[in-house]
């Protein structure tokens, strides 16, 4: 493997946090930038010189920046246009979401985040919005109020704000949420903002004690499922139609009333199916801790008794017998303690799980997979290793362990960005530096052509700079 740092951007100030996704701006044609997995022309940079700011009253802590967004050319690697969101808008993933999406349809992504424009109230939940900007130039043209959720709710349930998109029969929908861990309220949008649906989602236990439902995940796939022509949003245990907002199935709804931290929707090539695999965060004596549905949330297998799953990924690493074929493996790793704030995210006594994504067999990993994302560089159909998370070095490794090479500090995407063969790394640095990496010696296998060109590629690539969505291409 030869990587190398193919783009690079300065971005002007010291870097503790930053989210990358990818921007359409319509100069590719459609149908031959599907075929490719490519037809980006810029990415957005969202970040700050603290760390991600969390809203949990033992992680929260007052940022010392603002957040910024910039767009990246990435053709000529320069910088378009930059805007400071201002001392009113708290620097982190959970208080300000961001999504390039093209909701006009118009061939062009404009782009959409939650902020709050009153410096003098960073929490002042009256104060937020939802606002659009022209993905061209950075001007605003366009905002509504951010519906507000009760403000009778821990600051950890108050400030959970998500944004995510998808397609019902090739249309448009944009959907807003708040909420994860308690009453969860939905918003569909279309067209220039106009109101499609709503709906809300009560997890927990009814007055009667029953369990009615698991939380929301940290994690916000939009898959189509069913593979009806409609997307789906899986929101923890839940499944809903982008269609009218209904929810079309619950997993586990009468024993797992709790939360998840991974809830990653797997593509199985043979049989063009869809599977579910989620990893058990609280409640953690209660089994299973990983467990696999079918796309209509019915169990397939589970495993591992007891543990706080919080983290995890799918990926393919196992071989199958054929040139360039390789199966999924689930990774759930359990922690025994978290902690989070200016210094970073900690976790103590990391323990790895790993099964088969189809049979639900135990796998053994030959390395430790802590702190690793996947990505597929080379081209060939499987997935190689990143050590990409905060804290983590960028050393790449293959499915045995090997070192390949490193792209020395943590990953804010990893997709196919560009028009090489492979996938692409992108990496931020505390001296500003952004880096796009690429293997100089990479080739698309079919099988990698045919992940690039499913429908979910480019829907799971764009949310990346909303929610914890950087691990869900692994699933395909």
């Amino acid at each position: 493997m030869n990587l190398q740092p193919v783009i690079t951007a300065d971005l002007g100030q010291r870097l503790g946090q930053c989210r990358v996704a990818p921007v359409r701006l319509g100069r590719h044609d459609d149908q031959t930038s599907s075929a490719s997995g490519g037809g980006i022309d810029a990415l957005l940079a969202v970040y700050a010189a603290d760390f991600d700011v969390d809203p949990y009253l033992e992680m929260f802590f007052f940022p010392t920046d603002t957040l910024k967004l910039s767009l990246i050319d990435l053709t000529s690697g320069e910088i378009v246009w930059t805007r400071d969101l201002g001392r009113g808008t708290v620097p982190g993933m959970w208080f300000c979401p961001v999504l390039p999406f093209d909701l006009d349809g118009d061939g062009v992504d404009e782009i959409y985040l939650v902020e709050n424009p009153q410096a003098a109230h960073p929490l002042g939940l009256s104060h937020y919005r939802l606002t659009r900007l022209d993905a061209r130039t950075g001007e605003v043209t366009g905002h509504i109020p951010w519906p507000q959720p009760s403000s009778h709710q821990a600051l950890s349930h108050v400030f959970r704000f998500f944004l995510v998109g998808g397609h019902v029969q090739n249309q448009p929908v944009l959907v807003s949420a708040q909420g994860t861990y308690g009453p969860t309220h939905f918003q569909a949008w279309t067209g220039d903002l106009q109101p499609f649906w709503q709906t809300t989602m009560t997890p927990g236990f009814n007055e009667h004690g029953k369990p009615c439902g698991a939380m929301g995940s940290h994690m916000s796939p939009v898959v189509d499922l069913n593979q009806d022509g409609d997307d789906e949003l899986l929101w923890g245990e839940h499944c809903f139609s982008l269609r009218d907002g209904q929810e079309l199935w619950c997993a586990d709804r009468d024993t797992w009333p709790w939360h998840s931290d991974v809830i990653q929707p797997v593509w199985d090539r043979e049989s063009k199916t869809w599977s579910v695999f989620t990893a058990r965060e609280n409640d953690v004596e209660k089994p299973p801790r990983l467990v696999m549905y079918d796309a209509n949330g019915k169990r397939k297998w589970h495993a591992v008794e007891r543990g706080h799953m919080d983290m995890g990924w799918t990926a393919r690493l196992k071989p199958n017998g054929n040139n360039h074929q390789y199966e999924h493996v689930c990774l759930g790793v359990a922690i025994d303690h978290k902690t989070c704030g200016p210094d970073g995210r900690h976790h103590t006594d990391p323990k790895a799980h790993a099964f088969v994504a189809n049979t639900g067999e135990p796998f053994e990993l030959p390395f430790n997979p802590y702190g690793t994302l996947p990505v597929d560089l080379d081209g060939d159909g499987g997935h190689e290793l990143v050590y990409g998370l905060p804290g983590q070095d960028g050393r790449v490794i293959d499915r045995q362990g090997q070192t390949l090479g490193s792209v020395r500090g943590p990953v804010a995407a990893l997709s196919k960005l560009l028009d090489l063969p492979g996938e692409q790394a992108v990496t931020f640095h505390p001296d500003g530096t952004l880096r796009i990496w690429a293997d100089r010696d990479a080739h698309d296998s079919d099988a990698a052509k045919q992940r690039y060109a499913h429908p979910a590629y480019r829907t799971q690539q764009r949310l990346t700079a909303t929610g914890y969505n950087l691990i869900n291409l692994g699933g395909l």
